[in-house]
């Protein structure tokens, strides 16, 4: 068994880092788990614990999917939280509505669907998991941090590739290994 799932890299910039630097910092006090830079994705979809003999037919249906699309872009823009103001989970970095990208997810949604795995619950949300919250005190500054990013263009992505990756959990973080990559026409 392997713990799968489809996503796209993202290739933080130097501005990118600094933002996220920033973030670090100003939450240092707080015990949040930082997703770290090399890591950060857009997941289209998640799999989770897979037979490896279930593999071939996944990649197979990607491939399929990458064929009927062509590179484009997307913009990184925007700061929130999952969860309540009084119980944050989750800090992300959304992504401009896009419609190529509604089109790729839906497509990965419905190629997988057609070999037996289930859509997911909720709806495509395309976000960047950027850190994950144990706790936090200062919920106040959290609230800052957000509001002042919330409308703030953080950085261009050129989509040329998709990859579907193992998740390999380990205590001081995942490992993300790329099993195959699939380009887009």
């Amino acid at each position: 068994m392997k713990r799968l799932f489809a996503a796209i890299k993202i290739h933080p910039s130097n501005g990118f880092i600094s933002l996220i630097y920033q973030w670090k910092h100003a939450l240092r006090n707080e015990n949040i788990k930082w997703t770290e830079s090399n890591n950060i994705h857009i997941t289209l979809k998640f799999f989770g614990e897979t037979e490896e003999s279930r593999i071939a037919e996944i990649i197979d249906g990607l491939n399929m999917v990458a064929t009927k699309h062509k590179p484009f872009k997307f913009y990184i823009k925007k700061a929130g939280v999952f969860g309540s103001s009084y119980d944050p989970r989750v800090i992300w970095f959304g992504i401009k509505e896009n419609k190529e990208l509604q089109n790729l997810s839906t497509d990965v949604l419905n190629s997988m669907e057609m070999i037996g795995w289930a859509k997911d619950r909720q709806n495509f949300v395309p976000h960047l998991t950027m850190g994950r919250i144990k706790h936090v005190d200062d919920k106040t500054k959290l609230k800052e941090l957000v509001s002042k990013y919330k409308d703030v263009d953080i950085q261009e992505e050129n989509l040329n590739e998709f990859y579907l990756y193992e998740s390999i959990l380990k205590p001081q973080g995942p490992i993300y290994n790329i099993l195959e990559t699939f380009k887009l026409k």
